[in-house]
């Protein structure tokens, strides 16, 4: 079976390796590809613009005095249509500030070299941090996170350095509660993807990560203030609703989100509907994790699974998650492998293995679909006009929810029978 099959590497040395070096391999020629694109080097001196290229507009503004004007759809759009040598894109920006003055620095750079630096220092600590959770299961969880990967590298975004992030929570929660919290306040940049992780905290009562977070969301948007002036919170408010109108009038690339939001949407189901389905699914997700901080107690299992399922419904609770958030489900996967082999079947290990995979690949794929199609300087565009292509990874992300669940309950019925069973013998 396909999971025995991709389990059975960790019993063989040099099958780990091969599978290792051939992975790194990969994204080492997708890095050095997409450098030369990025920078306009040799053929690529027109293309359309990627996820990096919206960093390193922002990175501009901010060395120009002007980063609120990048949370204005109109003057963003002008910024990008100067970027792009006239073409014009869809790429709205909704980053909180903290983020404005994390990319700052790139904008020193020329950008062909702004993003390799940016993209290897996530990309190595991103792979050092899940070489030292996977342990012997490094090879195969990055098989499975191979499409994910690939396609966080193409766009140039965030996700190696949010999955290290939430990696350095999971990690220290336990016995240097500081050094997570410290952590899990740098999520502010992407606050949506910690909600998981900030229920675990209140869960298991991990008041001094909880404060120590609180202490960096408020220092650094105070330093934010000190920078950039009071403007910048009323603009990051004013993206944050445009974006929501957008989102509803289904303008965004759903095919490559990740979120039962779109696809609902895709599938024709109504904005309303689709939005309150997406808030009955985070709603599920967060349950998950609260009854796997019980299981775990109850079963006095390793505080592991419970982080692990803890990261692996984190992209699952906003609608704006993307394919490139997927190396955040690698962390949850990495932390969760030694309990999967106790509580999972062979069958269900292997759906939850090929629904991260369809979950990563699908977007990856339909990209190289819409340049193939339409060329590659219209292919951003021509993916927010496509309205047949459905967002298949919501559906998988779905199916992966309902596959933890059942689990999850499987496991709480088991634990239940202990203490009966205990009681009876005497």
């Amino acid at each position: 079976m396909f999971a025995e099959a991709l389990e059975a590497v960790q019993f063989s040395p040099s099958k780990r390796i091969a599978y290792v070096r051939f992975v790194l391999a990969a994204l080492a020629v997708m890095v050095l590809f997409k450098t030369l694109r990025f920078g306009r080097w040799g053929v690529f001196q027109i293309r359309e613009l990627s996820d990096f290229d919206a960093f390193y507009i922002a990175a501009q503004q901010v060395w120009r005095g002007q980063v609120e004007l990048v949370y204005r759809f109109e003057t963003l759009m002008q910024f990008q249509a100067e970027a792009a040598h006239g073409a014009t894109g869809f790429m709205p920006w909704t980053y909180p500030p903290q983020f404005d003055l994390l990319v700052a620095p790139l904008a020193l750079l020329p950008i062909g070299i702004a993003y390799l630096v940016f993209i290897v220092a996530t990309l190595a600590t991103y792979l050092l941090m899940l070489r030292a959770i996977a342990g012997a299961n490094f090879a195969h969880v990055l098989v499975a996170l191979f499409p994910a990967l690939a396609i966080t590298i193409g766009g140039g975004q965030n996700g190696f350095l949010t999955g290290t992030l939430i990696g350095l929570v999971c990690l220290n929660v336990e016995r240097r509660q500081l050094v997570a919290g410290l952590a899990l306040g740098a999520m502010v940049i992407k606050p949506h993807l910690a909600i998981a992780v900030g229920v675990y905290m209140l869960a298991t009562r991990r008041w001094v990560a909880l404060a120590t977070a609180a202490t960096v969301v408020l220092a650094s948007s105070m330093v934010c203030t000190l920078v950039f002036g009071w403007q910048i919170w009323t603009a990051w408010l004013g993206a944050i609703g445009e974006s929501a109108r957008f989102l509803d009038q289904g303008i965004y690339p759903l095919l490559r989100m990740i979120s039962t939001y779109a696809a609902l949407s895709r599938a024709g189901v109504p904005p309303t509907l689709a939005f309150w389905t997406q808030a009955a699914v985070a709603s599920l997700a967060l349950c998950a994790v609260v009854l796997a901080v019980w299981l775990g107690a109850a079963r006095k299992m390793s505080p592991r699974f419970a982080l692990g399922i803890t990261a692996m419904v984190s992209v699952m609770i906003s609608p704006y998650a993307y394919d490139y958030d997927l190396p955040m489900i690698g962390i949850g996967l990495a932390l969760l492998l030694p309990d999967l082999a106790l509580l999972a079947s062979a069958r269900e290990r292997g759906v939850i293995y090929g629904l991260i995979l369809l979950a990563g690949a699908y977007g990856m794929l339909q990209s190289a679909r819409l340049a193939a199609q339409f060329g590659e300087e219209q292919a951003y565009l021509a993916g927010l006009t496509d309205r047949f292509a459905p967002a298949l990874g919501g559906f998988a992300m779905m199916a992966l929810l309902a596959v933890l669940l059942r689990l999850l309950w499987r496991g709480m019925q088991s634990a239940s029978v202990l203490p009966r069973a205990a009681q009876a013998a005497e």
